[in-house]
């Protein structure tokens, strides 16, 4: 992750009066304020909707948050097209196999619900504080929903650095690893969407990729599975035995056993 020129000023807000305590529990977690003030750039929210991230001022991307339940999550779950998405075909899903998987970039979740939808036990690494606080906050409210409660208890979060926490697994280790790297952008591209461009200026990119990579394919049993832009550069290091590609990602797959029920 490359470091910033100058770290951002993040504060803890209530959206109302009784969510203060709410707020307050998440300050003393993240080691942040809870103001009220307007001179900071982020501002984690505690609301009626769960909590979100804001960018503060006139560029705001608009709040994020973490949603299971409704919206892009539940029209995915719902017409993604199960086992035949090309991510489950990348990390193995197959007629009797749903491999236990290791997602060291968790991010929002968004592929790890996914997977986890569809069957597959998910560990969630990430190491962004704020994202994880996002993460957590959005599987326990999917936890509270009968229809999607199942599918979350299948997801088991940890926050911390994935090659650290890759390097001293403890218990089994997970068959398939899943990498998805913040991948270094051009400021002339195409506008990313709003939770990267919230994003970058608290995480940046992921410059230590290759260690990540090393680690994933140290600790995994069966298969690694990094996800790429399209016309991206594979990641330094071990050379993928081969990708699947789509309109704008692609995943390189590198295979170490045979996925069998």
């Amino acid at each position: 992750m490359s470091d910033t020129a100058t770290a951002p000023r993040i504060i803890v807000q209530a959206l109302a009066p009784h969510w203060r305590e709410a707020a307050e529990q998440w300050a003393q977690r993240l080691g942040l304020a809870c103001a009220e003030g307007d001179d900071a750039d982020f501002a984690v929210q505690v609301g009626d909707d769960g909590v979100q991230l804001l960018q503060l001022g006139p560029d705001s991307p608009g709040p994020v948050r973490v949603d299971f339940v409704e919206g892009a999550a539940a029209h995915r779950r719902q017409f993604g097209g199960g086992s035949g998405q090309m991510i489950a075909k990348a990390v193995g899903v197959q007629p009797g196999v749903r491999p236990h998987i290791l997602d060291a970039t968790a991010g929002l979740g968004r592929d790890a619900f996914v997977l986890a939808t569809l069957g597959c036990e998910m560990q969630l690494i990430e190491r962004q504080p704020l994202i994880a606080a996002l993460l957590e906050d959005g599987l326990a409210r999917a936890a509270r929903d009968l229809e999607v409660a199942p599918i979350a208890a299948r997801m088991q979060l940890h926050q911390g650095n994935a090659i650290e926490l890759m390097s001293a697994w403890e218990g089994e280790a997970p068959q398939v690893i899943y990498l998805d790297p913040m991948f270094p952008h051009r400021e002339k591209s195409a506008l990313v969407k709003k939770e990267m461009r919230l994003f970058r200026p608290l995480v940046g990119d992921d410059m230590d990729a290759p260690a990540l990579l090393q680690a994933a394919l140290k600790l995994a049993t069966h298969r690694v599975v990094v996800k790429r832009p399209r016309k991206a550069p594979i990641i330094e290091g071990a050379k993928p035995s081969y990708s699947l590609e789509g309109k704008s990602s692609r995943y390189d797959i590198y295979p170490l056993k045979s996925l069998k029920a």
